[in-house]
């Protein structure tokens, strides 16, 4: 078996280029026969292939980071979805989001050893949350904002 990356067991199919490089990173290994290998074995196919993953998965971060400034929740979700789209086909997106997998495992654990300080310090921000929309609401921070900045 020829090698085309720093990893000895990875195949050009698995590489995703034929250098094992293609600026997007080493590929995740798929199982052989699987839908994604016959996608892999054709050069124009595997190259379109990853740079959809990427532009999918770029476009959920993108969502993520907009919702961040944009008023409303759900600014995590998005991020992590895009975070996991790429997972599916980058190696470094899937060592990446193993340690946010093993953290969310970590952190359910935690919360079900200690319920009552889980739910206080939940139901706290909730309610911080809850008392900067209010404070944002009643003192016309927004309008006040615009007419500091000139617009």
């Amino acid at each position: 078996m020829t090698t085309f990356s720093s990893r000895p067991d990875v195949t050009r199919r698995e590489a995703g280029g034929p250098d094992g490089t293609d600026g997007l990173g080493t590929a995740t290994p798929v199982g052989r026969g699987s839908w994604r290998d016959r996608i892999r074995s054709k050069p124009g196919a595997a190259q379109a292939w990853r740079v959809g993953v990427f532009l999918v998965g770029l476009l959920f971060i993108a969502l993520g980071l907009a919702l961040a400034v944009l008023p409303g929740p759900l600014t995590i979700p998005p991020v992590l979805l895009g975070l996991w789209v790429w997972s599916t086909e980058f190696e470094w997106a899937r060592r990446f989001f193993v340690t946010f997998k093993e953290k969310a495992v970590t952190t359910w654990a935690h919360a079900k050893r200690h319920p009552v300080s889980s739910t206080l310090i939940t139901v706290g921000g909730l309610a911080a949350a809850a008392a900067a929309f209010w404070a944002v609401g009643h003192f016309h921070v927004i309008d006040r904002s615009k007419e500091l900045v000139g617009l």
